[in-house]
């Protein structure tokens, strides 16, 4: 019996999800979605274009010097332009200096965009591809050939898109990427062309799909059915127009549905999705298979009476096998095991039903009522978690904080400042700090530092990289209520805190003393 070749995932969130309108990464943002889609167990993280911009230069500087666990770090790039010898070329001398172990190059399929576009002949175009596949594997990359628009190509010119991916494949490519660039094909066509692709090279073919027609996902099980033995897309189907292939749906889908096992840590899906959500700063879609907060949610009815005596009558799979929850709405039930998964992750050990337990949810579901998210702000709910246990113990008392900014009216804003006091007491010492910075989130920042580093130094080494805002209820105006997200890093790890008000500072100084609080507590462990 024939075995059944092993399908990886190749992810391309930080690259070709951050063209989705909306969706913007920091390097700092980047790397720690990297690290979680390590740990998740991806086996490709696609980092970005090297020499497209600063961010992705520095994103591959920093993680050139990181440890991954099961994932490779993919670079991204063009072939040779025409005319120009590929060593010469300083778009592909620049895939090699990001130093990564795999690069993806996209190459023209179509002879409309060759010869529209490119502006190059058909035989030009080849040599383009074997010329820059070959001196990348030279160099000793592992190289994945992107034939963009394949799919397009394949339905007008079957001769030529063969030729274009056979060019690739001569010249030593590891591996073929199919691209419905467009995402205009239907499964049934994939189906035929993957087939078609598969049996005129001698490596392996995978698929890149996007989600114009709504099948970005039906789109690439067609193409596995096929004999495709790579899947690529991004987390939560962001991408370019409507998006990619949705990673959080196509990963379970084989793995539960098809019974090809892609990832070890299936369970963590859900928090990896809303995870990324929120670091990308864009709401979670509730109705999304699989992650989605709606997607195992029983209202009432008939529904209800028959989920609570047998789960699988009106549920496909297990909820918890991709991390998510069963909600019924009158259960004051549900909820636990995102709990203890999340409360597990941490160190916590609780046994289902306990008191603890219990009152976690309790006081999760009342914050999150409020408007707290915790999936990208792990420190602030490992904080919750110990003050609900009585095992926090608080930096400081706060007497009281304030916050002022001063405008002059000339134009040039020289008198421009904003200045914070915080006065707090530590050990029953009171503590009185002014400090002064670009606006009041700063400001607050330079005199709680002030306050705490002589008795906490550790706080002395911790760099506040991103903040954002996101408005609650935004039909309040300027009365609606705001969530802060902070990310920190003390240079040896990365945490997110999160504050809410109907103030924005007083939101933003709860995320700061979160993460204060959190980088004293991390250097007790260590």
């Amino acid at each position: 019996m024939k075995e059944t070749p092993e399908v990886t995932v190749y992810d391309t969130t930080l690259r070709d999800g951050t063209q989705g309108t909306g969706i913007s990464f920091s390097v700092q943002d980047k790397l720690r979605v990297a690290e979680r889609l390590d740990e998740f167990g991806v086996d490709y993280i696609e980092g970005g274009w090297p020499g497209s911009n600063p961010k992705d230069v520095e994103f591959f500087a920093e993680a050139a010097k990181r440890s991954w666990k099961h994932a490779k770090i993919a670079a991204f790039g063009m072939t040779r332009r025409g005319g120009v010898k590929v060593e010469d070329d300083a778009q592909v001398r620049q895939l090699l200096d990001a130093g990564t172990p795999v690069v993806t190059v996209v190459g023209k399929t179509w002879p409309l965009h060759v010869i529209e576009v490119f502006g190059v002949t058909l035989e030009e175009n080849l040599a383009m591809i074997r010329d820059t596949v070959a001196f990348l594997k030279s160099h000793g990359r592992e190289v994945f050939y992107d034939a963009e628009h394949f799919f397009d190509s394949y339905r007008e010119d079957r001769q030529y898109s063969l030729a274009t991916i056979k060019a690739a494949a001569e010249a030593g490519a590891d591996l073929i990427v199919l691209c419905d660039t467009n995402g205009g094909s239907l499964p049934s066509f994939v189906a035929e062309a993957t087939k078609a692709a598969a049996a005129s090279v001698r490596c392996p073919v995978g698929a890149h799909t996007h989600n114009d027609c709504g099948l970005g996902v039906a789109n690439a099980l067609a193409a596995v059915d096929a004999g495709a033995v790579q899947v690529q897309g991004t987390m939560n189907g962001y991408g370019e127009r409507v998006g990619n292939c949705n990673l959080t749906t196509i990963i379970p889908l084989l793995q539960l549905k098809c019974g090809r096992p892609l990832v070890d840590d299936l369970p963590r899906l859900t928090d990896l999705s809303r995870f990324i959500d929120e670091v990308a700063n864009v709401p979670h879609d509730i109705r999304a298979p699989f992650v989605g907060g709606a997607a195992f949610t029983h209202k009432g009815g008939l529904h209800v009476h028959a989920v609570q005596k047998l789960a699988r009558t009106y549920e496909h799979i297990d909820p918890a096998l991709v991390g998510n929850e069963r909600v019924v709405t009158i259960s004051d039930l549900s909820g636990q095991s995102n709990v203890l998964v999340k409360a597990a992750s941490m160190g916590f050990q609780f046994a289902k039903g306990s008191p603890e337990v219990a009152k976690v949810l309790q006081e999760v579901k009342r914050l999150e009522h409020e408007g707290y998210e915790f999936e990208s702000a792990e420190a602030s709910f490992e904080l919750l978690i110990l003050r609900i246990l009585g095992r926090h113990r608080p930096l400081f008392e706060l007497d009281e904080y304030k916050c002022d900014f001063l405008r002059s009216g000339n134009p040039s804003g020289d008198w421009n400042k904003c200045t914070a006091m915080v006065q707090i007491r530590i050990n029953g010492e009171e503590v009185h700090k002014q400090g002064h910075g670009d606006g009041p989130v700063n400001a607050l920042d330079a005199a709680l530092r002030l306050a705490l580093v002589p008795h906490y130094p550790v706080i002395g080494g911790v760099r506040l990289d991103d903040y954002k805002v996101r408005i609650i209820n935004g039909r309040r105006g300027t009365a609606a209520r705001t969530r802060v997200f902070i990310s920190s890093t003390d240079g040896k790890s990365e945490w997110g805190t999160v504050g809410v008000s109907d103030n924005i500072i007083e939101a933003s100084w709860q995320a700061l003393v979160d993460s204060f609080d959190y980088a004293v507590l991390q250097s007790e462990r260590r």
